[in-house]
């Protein structure tokens, strides 16, 4: 096959990507914008694979998807492009309408085209895979409950709200026009390559620099954690054998606060980076006024973001019963991977941080 995967220079996509190039046959047309979170340091090897291509296209330009569609003729799309971060979409929602309310529209009309001009055989075949959040549901209210495939929306964000928006559309592009669609909606993922201003690299950064962990409010908000690879399989598995017209959410089975989670980093750098000056170890040797702190000393409460929702758990049976689909990384098993990830690739850090990534792809200072 050949798949259209849009975002695949950010974090989820390029896990796609990677998965594509290196665990099947297929061909993929990686289609970005290059936005700040787009980087093509991501795709590791798989950008130099001979069944990999690379468009610089925003999804709200429709001459140019209909240039693509028409070039490359995909039999699959999976739709990541997105803005995606809950705090910046506070501060401008602005982005997060036009990306993912306008930008969705566009390419479902760019698709919808395409997909009506194929012949018989290739049409039956099509599948538009649209990949959302489970933060369109809102928060849950008792310990014990789940987000499942019908639960009612509640978005509480810009963010979640313009990802809400995006899934009626395809959702009514399904049923108006007959588009063959596909609809999933994942807890928080983590992971190598995450984008530095998220929860968890950020922590892990911070930590090895000594600076201020931040956590909203009490830390109590609770989430359950994804490993973005187990998502690519998962992704990967809906959009070859999932039922059209069908909405499977997909979670990790991991429900920690996020106080926990910045502990449990804190505890696997004091154990993977014993030298680093900020730790416990090496507060100890130098008999400092701190001894015995390390990186949890570090943590700082800062006030809560606005609309925060409490809980996300997600209910993903079905993906399981009719898939096959399970995580096989444990929250402790694929937080492990992840720190010792950064610790492995502070050089893909840095390029982030300083935004010289950003430099030597446009040729200019940014």
């Amino acid at each position: 096959m050949k798949i259209l995967v849009t975002g695949g220079a950010g974090f989820i996509g390029s896990a796609v990507v990677r998965h594509i190039i290196g665990n099947t046959q297929d061909s993929v047309i990686n289609l970005d914008k290059l936005t700040y979170a787009g980087n093509l340091e991501s795709l590791g090897d798989s950008s130099s694979h001979e069944r990999y291509a690379f468009e610089q296209v925003d999804i709200c330009d429709r001459a140019e998807l209909d240039r693509v569609f028409h070039e490359y003729q995909p039999d699959r799309i999976m739709h990541l492009a997105a803005e995606s971060h809950v705090d910046r979409s506070i501060d401008g929602p602005a982005a997060f309408i036009e990306t993912n309310i306008f930008g969705t529209y566009t390419l479902l009309e760019a698709a919808r085209a395409y997909w009506s001009s194929l012949n018989a055989e290739r049409k039956g075949s099509f599948r538009f895979h649209h990949i959302s959040t489970d933060e369109v549901y809102g928060d849950l209210d008792g310990p014990e409950d789940l987000f499942t495939e019908t639960t009612p929306y509640a978005p509480s964000s810009p963010y979640s709200a313009s990802k809400a928006s995006s899934d009626h559309l395809v959702r009514a592009w399904h049923r108006t026009y007959g588009l063959p669609i596909l609809i999933t909606n994942c807890s928080n993922n983590y992971g190598p390559y995450h984008f530095p201003e998220k929860l968890i690299p950020l922590v892990i950064l911070n930590a090895l620099e000594g600076k201020p962990l931040p956590v909203y409010g009490k830390g109590n908000q609770v989430r359950d954690w994804l490993y973005v690879e187990d998502h690519a399989r998962a992704l990967y598995k809906v959009v070859t054998e999932g039922k059209i017209g069908e909405t499977y959410n997909i979670g990790g089975h991991n429900e920690k606060q996020n106080i926990a989670v910045v502990h449990g980093i804190c505890e696997l750098l004091e154990e993977l980076a014993p030298g680093n000056p900020h730790s416990r170890r090496s507060n100890e040797n130098r008999a400092s006024d701190r001894v015995g702190a390390g990186f949890s000393s570090l943590v700082t409460y800062v006030t809560d973001r606005p609309g925060h929702d409490l809980r996300y758990a997600i209910d993903a049976s079905k993906i399981q019963r009719e898939l096959g689909w399970t995580p096989e990384e444990s929250f402790e098993t694929g937080l492990r991977k992840t720190v010792q990830w950064y610790l492995d690739n502070l050089e893909w850090c840095r390029r982030v941080q300083d935004g010289s990534y950003q430099r030597e792809r446009l040729g200019a200072n940014v």
